[in-house]
């Protein structure tokens, strides 16, 4: 109810409240807490207050607003109005004291900052005395007197020139960060080198690592500069930093000239780890801009890296960048990488990613471990500096070179798969490219609104091709973080010997309409032949030889009825398979698989689907509510010839995983039968793989 009285209230608090206090605990005096008073007409003259009684806030409301003021310094009227309700006082009143908390923050604030200034003066006059008395000991090369203090060697002008540039870099980027969190960056300490020391195992680090504290910004600030520094320098720069490898594939980098280029990076390698650094360049159909937000944005690094990244966080943002693009951006997270096999023990990383533009048209997105920041847990693998640069070339294409360096404990690694990961081929530049390029042209593929002439079989609409290329694309990302190593996954390993050993782990299933309610029993296993990969491929992917070896279809005529044509490569590609059984008395099956090839790998990924439910899906409906247990197949090359195995000839590793339904009731117990036969069902589909491949072969 209006208050003619209320305008006189404001009054006297915009006199008491209107200028900034110097008490430095900002009890603020202001009018009353109640400010009703009588009327001018109704009040004796004599008995008129010649003005309004001063108050301290209470400890209460000074420590409630104190608090607000953290979280948001500049309150809107709607929060002002609710804050007083709360604590008792008018809008005006908090409006003041918050006016003068922020006046005194600012003087607090330059206060520190002169501080500041003051000590980086003193060090820069102790550093010029240190120079002189440098300087007044050389002689100098032309007269043999002493050196003049104007005159500085080439190596000496070129550092100082890098070291201000650098600085300019780190005071920017720290500008941007500073608005984003909220505070300013004042300092910035050196970040000190993780000591050496002996590797040890830490279970699951991507669950118990917290974002990082206010104290740790600023030095991961300046880590993220300079490891874009030294990712530009080892994107351009060739020999003697990269030498040609012996194979005449790819390159090596040289670690002695590495230490003489980048002397300080972030320490020394720690005892227990092994180096392991590749470069790879490629040309990709999709544009620089797009690229970029792929990489910052972790659920969609997370989909188009799905065969490498297991599982991927952001922690916290530092800096969104400037508007309208991610220069600038900084952001702290973690990511688990695999191989797809249960025998190849994921990389879990802690790092900062940082992106900044270099010139028009070209980008550059970088990763660094911040393992130093946690020295309490030494974690089995650290990024140094890596990433991708990234160009602008005409028609939307983009040119990307990326670096990959770590240092990482893979002792745990199966020996049928050390020769593939010590080549690079399993966490190396080359698979982030060629994934990159595969997976380019899969989204081009999505994005085409017409019908292309590779497209045959049952699909009518471009809504219909589109939404069994999105069903797709979820049951090969359910494949490949649910066949890998995670530390997220419990895989128990059953009775056998030797490699092709059967694991198994179960969950339950529940509240996803993605998939179907009960137990679901995985099992996998990981194996070599002696056949080339593109030959394994081609045999598991034709649906004429798909009886030969799927013991499901219970040698029912496999039929094609509907086929996406999925990227360059002919064998890239998403179809719908009708199973005919034989026998009149089954209804037919439905199973939709995709297949996907590039040089680093192939996948073969199937599921079956509901008839129903994908007719739903063909019509252009949400394949989201498709219920889905992918299995299938991961081929990758051997590495190269292994003379411990006594072959000589490129041979495959294969990985076979299966998900099965074994109970719809998802709180019953798991039963050793059920295990028992999948274990039988995944060794009989293992022996017939290698039967008909290597009667093929031969």
């Amino acid at each position: 109810m209006f208050q003619p009285n209320m305008f006189e209230s404001h009054h006297h608090l915009l006199e008491m409240g209107s200028k900034p206090h110097e008490n430095e605990d900002y009890e603020s005096k202001s009018g009353t807490d109640n400010m009703e008073a009588p009327s001018g007409d109704d009040q004796d003259p004599n008995d008129r207050p010649k003005k309004k009684p001063y108050h301290r806030h209470t400890q209460h409301q000074i420590q409630e607003m104190e608090s607000f003021f953290k979280e948001c310094p500049h309150p809107d009227d709607k929060q002002r109005k609710e804050l007083g309700r709360r604590l008792g006082l008018v809008p005006l009143q908090v409006k003041f004291w918050f006016q003068n908390k922020r006046t005194q923050m600012k003087s607090q604030h330059e206060r520190n900052e002169n501080t500041q200034l003051r000590d980086e003066n003193e060090k820069l006059r102790a550093e010029n005395i240190r120079y002189k008395e440098a300087l007044g000991s050389v002689a100098c090369p032309n007269c043999g007197g002493p050196a003049s203090v104007g005159e500085m060697s080439f190596d000496e002008q070129h550092l100082r020139i890098e070291n201000a540039r650098l600085r300019e870099e780190i005071d920017r980027i720290s500008g941007i960060a500073a608005k984003y969190v909220g505070k300013s960056m004042l300092s910035y300490p050196q970040l000190l080198s993780g000591a050496s020391g002996e590797i040890f195992g830490a279970s699951d680090l991507l669950r118990s690592i917290p974002g990082p504290s206010e104290a740790d910004k600023p030095m991961i600030i300046e880590l993220a500069v300079a490891a874009m520094e030294e990712l530009i320098r080892m994107a351009q720069t060739g020999e003697p930093l990269w030498v040609p490898n012996s194979d005449g594939l790819g390159e090596v980098l040289s670690e002695d000239e590495y230490m003489k280029t980048f002397p300080r990076g972030i320490g020394p390698k720690p005892l227990g780890l092994r180096s392991e650094a590749s470069r790879e360049s490629g040309v990709v159909i999709m544009n620089h801009i797009n690229l970029v937000e792929i990489l910052m944005d972790t659920n969609q690094w997370s989909s188009v890296f799905s065969s490498i990244v297991s599982r991927a966080t952001t922690l916290e943002v530092l800096s969104t960048g400037v508007a309208g693009n991610y220069n600038g951006a900084l952001q702290v997270m973690t990511a688990e990488f695999q191989v797809p096999s249960p025998l190849v023990p994921t990389r879990e990383v802690y790092f900062v990613r940082y992106c900044k533009q270099h010139g028009d048209g070209t980008l550059a997105v970088v990763d660094v471990s911040l393992d130093n920041l946690r020295p309490a847990t030494i974690s089995k693998c650290r990024r140094r500096p890596s990433g991708c640069l990234i160009q602008e070339m005409p028609n939307g294409y983009s040119k990307v070179t990326w670096v990959e360096h770590v240092e990482v404990d893979d002792r745990a690694v199966h020996n049928i798969y050390k020769q593939l990961v010590n080549s690079g081929l399993a966490f190396g530049a080359r698979r982030w490219v060629a994934t990159l390029d595969r997976q380019c042209g899969r989204l081009a593929s999505v994005m085409a609104t017409n019908i292309s002439s590779g497209d045959v079989g049952v699909i009518s609409s471009p809504k219909g091709r589109k939404s069994m290329l999105k069903l797709a694309e979820r049951m090969v990302m359910s494949f490949c973080t649910g066949v890998g190593a995670s530390t997220a996954h419990t895989w128990t390993m059953l009775s056998g010997s030797g490699a092709d050993d059967v694991r198994v782990m179960s969950r339950k299933s529940m509240d996803d309409p993605g998939r179907p309610p009960g137990i679901v029993l995985s099992a996998a296993t990981s194996f070599w032949l002696p056949v080339p990969p593109n030959q394994v491929f081609d045999f598991l992917r034709n649906e004429n030889s798909r009886n030969e070896w799927d013991i499901l279809s219970n040698g029912g005529l496999v039929q094609e009825m509907a086929h996406i044509a999925n990227g360059r490569d002919q064998g890239n590609s998403v179809s719908l398979l009708r199973v005919n059984s034989p026998n009149s008395s089954q209804s037919n099956m439905l199973i939709l698989q995709e297949s996907c090839s590039d040089a680093t790998g192939s996948y073969v990924i199937y599921a079956p689907v509901d008839i129903m439910a994908m007719n739903v899906v063909l019509s252009g409906g949400d394949p989201d509510y498709v219920a889905l247990l992918p299995s299938g197949f991961a081929i990758l090359p051997d590495g190269d010839s292994d003379q411990t195995r006594g072959i000589s000839e490129v041979g495959s590793l294969l990985t076979v995983a299966f998900q099965i339904l074994v109970d719809s009731v998802p709180t019953a117990k798991l039963s050793l039968g059920s295990v028992a036969t999948v274990n039988s069902l995944i060794k009989c589909t293992v022996e017939r793989i290698k039967g008909a491949v290597l009667n093929d072969a031969a």
